[in-house]
Formats: structure tokens, C-alpha cells, sequence
């Protein structure tokens, strides 16, 4: 069989040499997707209409076209016939294999603007633009405590499926181990059971007069790029940079500036939040 198929009529032919040019000139006014051909469009608005005359025997579930449903049945018949020829990771559909394939190929088209962070899907990145975002939709429905992703919540409620757990009684934070919560406490009352012998100053954890130590006995590794001052912690050191930077924080996005790196962070979130909304949007038609 050609390239082109055995197609009679010749309209049909026209038609189908369309999807070899790459033109697509029927789009969707909903979300923008564009089609080579008219019937594509058509049977794409269906995703739109919330209309799913496609229905699977075994569970019930819908679907608004018929390729879905037969994908989504080979999920009850257990069957993965599209293996990797790399891994021999076997996938229900050829969709499912294309998309581990690029795992393999290494290429991670879809970069984050704001750290640089790269990934393989597109889907992978809107994950990741929700923990710059500053947004928690997801909520422990035991504790109220919210997350920015839905992988971290449920981590997060297996604490309260545990039976070696230990909770604060003032604030209900929970920690593994008796050591850590006792450790914990001392955040809650003003005692400083730990002391400096060099300076007789007082910490409330153990971890927190180690660090200080470092002090008297640690030479000052981290320097200053912007001046002769050396400090020794990369904190106090980053600290200390961002004076010189006061004014400094210019946005990459459109032609802001701030004088603080509170101000430029919030700002660099509403760009992020902005990107999500109408991912949102396109995706769910809200």
C-alpha cells in the first residue's frame, strides 16, 4: 500500500495528502487545539461538550470516544501487548509506550522558566510549576495541613495510619522517632538546656549549638563575591550578598524590578500562577 492509501474518490485523496503538509487550518475555539481535517475538529468538540455516549461493560465508565473506551478495556483484560524493545516494560497502549520511550531518548523537552529544571512530558512540568506557584490545593482531610501536590499529601497521611508515631501535644506536629519530638519541645517552652563552653551561650537543641560551634572552631570558607567579607556558613554568607543586590531584582519575564527578595519572589509566583490558570483552563474548560 502507497503513502497515500488506496483511496477512490478524489476529494478523499486531496483530503488525506492535507495531513502530509503539516497545514492545519480548523481550530477549536474552545482551547485552540488545530486539526488538518474538518471531521478531526468535529469529533474533538465532543471532548468539550461533557457528552460520553461510550460506556465500558465491566465498570461503567465513560467516554467520549470509541478509541478511549477500547484502550481503557484493555485495563480489565489484564493484557500489555506494546512492549519496550529497550526495558521490556510492557504498556496497555501504544500511547503509554511512546511516552516511556522518552525516558530512554533522554530528551526532556518541557524546561521550568523558573529554575530551569527540564522534563520528559508536559504534564510533568505543570506538576512542578504548582510548587513555585505558592498554590495548596490539596488538603489532609485529618489535620488540615494542605500541600502543593497530591503525591506529597498522600505521603503525608500515611503518618496518621501509623502506630509509631509520636505527636506534640501543643502544636500537633508529628515525628518518628521519641528523640526528635523530646528535641521538639524545647521549641514550645524558654529553656536552653545546651550551652557554649567557649561563649556561655545557650541553645535550645543540640543541633543548633553544633552549628554555632563551628564558629569558634571553623575557619570562614565562605566568601563574599561582592566584597572581602567571609563568613562561616553559606547562610549568614547568602544573607549577607543580598545587600549588595538591594534594588537589584530584576524580573526575566516582563521589565519589572524590586528592591527585596520577598517582593521579587511573590512576583516571579503570580507569573507561574497565571501559566497555571490557563493550563487550567484550556485543559478542563473552566
Amino acid at each position: 500500500m502507497s503513502a497515500t492509501k488506496d483511496l477512490h474518490p478524489c476529494v478523499s485523496l486531496q483530503n488525506h495528502l492535507v495531513t502530509h503538509s503539516g497545514i492545519k487550518p480548523y481550530t477549536c475555539d474552545q482551547c485552540g487545539k488545530a486539526f488538518t481535517q474538518s471531521s478531526h475538529l468535529q469529533r474533538h468538540l465532543v471532548t468539550h461538550s461533557g457528552i460520553k455516549p461510550y460506556s465500558c461493560d465491566e465498570c461503567g465508565k465513560g467516554f467520549t470516544v470509541r478509541a478511549k473506551l477500547k484502550q481503557h478495556q484493555v485495563i480489565h483484560t489484564g493484557e500489555s501487548p506494546f512492549s519496550c524493545d529497550l526495558c521490556g516494560k510492557s504498556f496497555s497502549s501504544k500511547g503509554s509506550l511512546k511516552t516511556h520511550q522518552l525516558i530512554h531518548s533522554g530528551v526532556k523537552a518541557y524546561s521550568c522558566d523558573q529554575c530551569g529544571r527540564a522534563f520528559t512530558r508536559s504534564s510533568h512540568l505543570q506538576s512542578h510549576l504548582v510548587t513555585h506557584s505558592g498554590i495548596k490545593a490539596y488538603s489532609c482531610d485529618i489535620c488540615g495541613k494542605t500541600f502543593s501536590q497530591r503525591g506529597s499529601r498522600n505521603t503525608h497521611l500515611r503518618i496518621h495510619t501509623r502506630h509509631d508515631v509520636y505527636c506534640c501535644e501543643q502544636c500537633g506536629k508529628y515525628f518518628t522517632t521519641d528523640a526528635q519530638l523530646q528535641q521538639h519541645m524545647f521549641t514550645h517552652t524558654e529553656e536552653r538546656p545546651y550551652r557554649c563552653d567557649l561563649c556561655e551561650k545557650t541553645f535550645k537543641a543540640p543541633h543548633h549549638l553544633r552549628r554555632h560551634q563551628q564558629i569558634h572552631t571553623r575557619k570562614r570558607l565562605y566568601k563574599c563575591i561582592y566584597c572581602e567579607r567571609s563568613f562561616s556558613q553559606s547562610g549568614h554568607r547568602n544573607s549577607h550578598e543580598r545587600v549588595h543586590m538591594e534594588g537589584n531584582y530584576s524580573c526575566d519575564q516582563c521589565d519589572k524590578s524590586f528592591r527585596n527578595l520577598s517582593s521579587y519572589s511573590a512576583h516571579k509566583r503570580s507569573h507561574v500562577t497565571n501559566k497555571l490558570k490557563t493550563f487550567w483552563k484550556l485543559m478542563f474548560n473552566l
